[in-house]
């Protein structure tokens, strides 16, 4: 079993909305049983029999909570639940009043909270209206009919609550989850455009020229050898400019890098605040490949809620609340590849991750050479 520190975010909400909606039916149940013993010492012996049964009866009852919760319909769970409580209903009608009721809030308890999460119309008004007609049967009380439906209906709407907000919650992150994804599939697409655009000009360059090349050698025409090399140089250019796009793609702008950083992650649901002073000409494109590595990172490796981008004096700072457990030995070949790129200008690139948050930073020094 996973430490609370390693869960998700959806799957701390998971199990806190799970156990709570435990913890709570044990709770009402026990504290009825335990405050009637209290208040009836005289018949304290057909309490504890009583109690034994309820004991059995809000353990099947949790396992119906819990195949409900999980969206299945055991019947057979159900089936064994309405037949240990009619039991229970018709051993304890002769009993004392005190006894009687209850068993009776006992059953009727275990029933409401665990059927509550079964969905469906007339599953809900059958459990609302059946719970009060046992109530008003039960005491023989017109008055505790309505009260009975009442106190169902609020323990319906208590527990579908509960699973309204695991589901909002679980399709935030599912549609966090596919903007990530979608962000990544745009940035592929981006550089899918950037090689056709780039590499499938020179190379057709290339053959054309190669062709008339091939020509000129066949007539022996002098002008082949210059033809030659400038198919050479086409290539030399073709060679520079790749090399360009698997360093960096293309040359970047840090205020397009800034405000597609805050588009991106305000769609995906985070909050962001860019706090970026005046960045010196010559530190703009390698801060805007920071910015860019570290709005990947957030959105395909975090649960985060919050991004600050900061720059001062000479330190570039991407900060994210969304780390979960502490990160494993090593940072992933993007930032590795990050601190290789900024290396020849002078500049470090530093991790540091105290839970929930990390902070990614760049320190440039002075003077920083101008990117050829």
């Amino acid at each position: 079993m996973r430490r609370w520190s390693e869960l998700s975010e959806v799957e701390r909400v998971d199990v806190y909305t799970r156990q709570s909606l435990y913890l709570l039916l044990w709770f009402f149940v026990g504290t009825m049983c335990l405050s009637a013993i209290a208040q009836e010492p005289v018949h304290r012996t057909a309490y504890v029999v009583a109690g034994a049964g309820i004991l059995v009866l809000t353990a099947v009852a949790t396992s119906v909570l819990r195949a409900g919760l999980d969206q299945q319909r055991p019947w057979r769970r159900i089936a064994l639940l309405l037949g240990l409580s009619a039991v229970a209903i018709a051993l304890v009608l002769p009993q004392p009043d005190a006894v009687r009721a209850t068993v009776v809030l006992a059953v009727f308890v275990n029933v409401a909270w665990s059927l509550s999460a079964l969905r469906g119309r007339w599953l809900t008004i059958a459990l609302i209206v059946g719970l009060g007609v046992l109530m008003g049967a039960t005491t023989g009380r017109v008055a505790l009919l309505a009260g009975g439906m009442l106190l169902a209906a609020f323990c319906v709407f208590t527990v579908r609550a509960s699973l309204w907000l695991l589901g909002v919650v679980t399709e935030l992150d599912q549609a966090r989850s596919a903007q990530a994804a979608l962000a990544v599939a745009e940035e592929r697409l981006r550089f899918s455009r950037d090689v056709h655009d780039v590499m499938g000009r020179r190379l057709s360059a290339i053959a054309v020229q190669a062709e008339l090349a091939a020509s000129l050698a066949d007539r022996h025409d002098p002008r082949a050898a210059a033809q030659i090399l400038a198919v050479r140089g086409v290539a030399h250019d073709a060679l520079r400019e790749a090399r360009e796009l698997a360093r960096g793609y293309r040359p970047t702008d840090l205020h397009q890098e800034l405000e597609g950083a805050r588009s991106l992650l305000r769609s995906a649901g985070i909050d962001v605040r860019l706090d970026v002073a005046e960045v010196p000409a010559p530190w703009q494109e390698p801060a805007a490949w920071i910015v860019r590595e570290a709005v990947t990172n957030v959105l395909r490796h975090s649960a985060a809620t919050q991004v600050a981008i900061t720059f001062r004096a000479d330190e570039l700072s991407v900060t994210n609340d969304g780390v979960t457990a502490s990160p494993p030995g090593g940072t992933g070949l993007g930032l590795d590849g990050l601190r290789e790129r900024l290396a020849p200008l002078g500049a470090t690139l530093t991790t540091s991750a105290d839970v929930p948050s990390f902070r990614l930073t760049a320190r440039f020094a002075d003077p920083l050479q101008e990117i050829s």
